[in-house]
């Protein structure tokens, strides 16, 4: 007994002063809890280091092609790494008109896929086809390229772009032959890619708005469109249109679905028909047969390019999303 009151005692003494356990308790718990603060601000700042060290690694790798071309390697479209001579004009257009295009087929599906999710559906199908839509998501790229050159490209290629040629050929988008790879299966590759991302930010957006919203709005007579065109669709608008630049900076990055159907042919041409080249696929391809440094440079500079433009719509998507959304308080589940 004695031994153990020793002990006691001993526990109970800091700095030579006697402290009662409360307060060695309270003691450690600030120690904790000051290693806890110090853990994750360093793995904040960590994460922070790691892209600014990105940022630095493309443009020290760049500089090369940066100090050679200036500002001309963004507006010229000649690509000759025998020449030396390169300009990402090409890589810009395919990447900007496939993005428009996959946005232009997916924007009409995926906000109609929402609101008959958010609005619509009875509450027992809601969880089984909100998952299977966001399974989409989880479908590796190189799949999509492989469905896509096996079965989107062929029926391009012997139903669908004939028959736009007999019936639109009159539009510079829809001449040309029909070679089944070109920007319109890129387009559509992509816009299935981005379908998920676009319904499932949207149904959120959609849940979100408060549901005395809709109860004003019926209470005032409106049909249920009614309601849902101006007391949900209009509350949430720049958290959908948040969720589509989302979806549009999926496509931008995507690369090997795109560069399994693009064609990958560095010109600027019209029609959808024809073959194309993206940011993103130029990469793919090019980067590991590059043989000087100047070309080296030149696909690094387009990589931090492609960057910049993925991070300038992602942010921004981010904002429209949290000026609306944020913690969901009052919306429906």
């Amino acid at each position: 007994m004695a031994a153990e009151a020793a002990a006691a005692a001993g526990a109970g003494t800091a700095d030579g002063l006697s402290l009662p356990p409360r307060a060695i308790s309270a003691r450690r718990a600030g120690l904790a809890d000051r290693v806890y603060t110090a853990l994750v601000l360093a793995s904040v700042w960590l994460v922070l280091l790691l892209a600014a060290g990105l940022v630095a690694a493309l443009i020290w790798e760049s500089w090369e092609a940066i100090r050679t071309f200036g500002f001309r390697f963004l507006v010229t479209s000649e690509w000759d790494p025998v020449a030396g001579e390169f300009g990402a004009l090409p890589f810009i257009y395919g990447t900007l008109v496939s993005s428009a295009l996959a946005l232009l087929i997916a924007v009409p599906l995926s906000l109609g896929a929402a609101i008959f999710l958010a609005e619509l559906a009875p509450s027992w199908i809601r969880p089984p086809i909100s998952f299977l839509i966001e399974m989409l998501a989880a479908v590796p790229s190189v799949v999509y390229g492989l469905w896509g050159i096996f079965v989107l490209v062929p029926w391009l290629r012997d139903w669908v772009q004939p028959i736009l040629g007999r019936t639109l050929g009159f539009l510079p988008l829809f001449q040309g032959p029909p070679y089944g790879i070109g920007m319109l299966a890129a387009g559509m590759i992509l816009s299935i890619m981005v379908v998920p991302y676009i319904t499932s930010v949207s149904r959120e957006i959609l849940l979100a708005v408060p549901g005395s919203q809709r109860e004003a709005a019926l209470g005032l007579g409106a049909t249920r469109w009614e309601a849902t065109r101006m007391a949900v669709l209009r509350y949430g608008r720049s958290g959908l249109i948040g969720a589509i630049l989302l979806g549009l900076g999926r496509a931008l990055g995507e690369t090997m679905a795109v560069t399994m159907v693009i064609g990958n042919r560095p010109e600027i041409a019209a029609s959808l028909f024809a073959p194309g080249y993206t940011m993103a696929s130029v990469l793919a391809n090019e980067f590991t047969e590059a043989t000087s440094d100047l070309y080296v440079s030149a696909l690094v500079e387009i990589g931090l390019l492609l960057l910049a433009v993925t991070v300038v719509v992602n942010g921004l998507a981010r904002f429209l999303v949290w000026s609306v959304g944020g913690p969901a308080r009052g919306g429906r589940e």
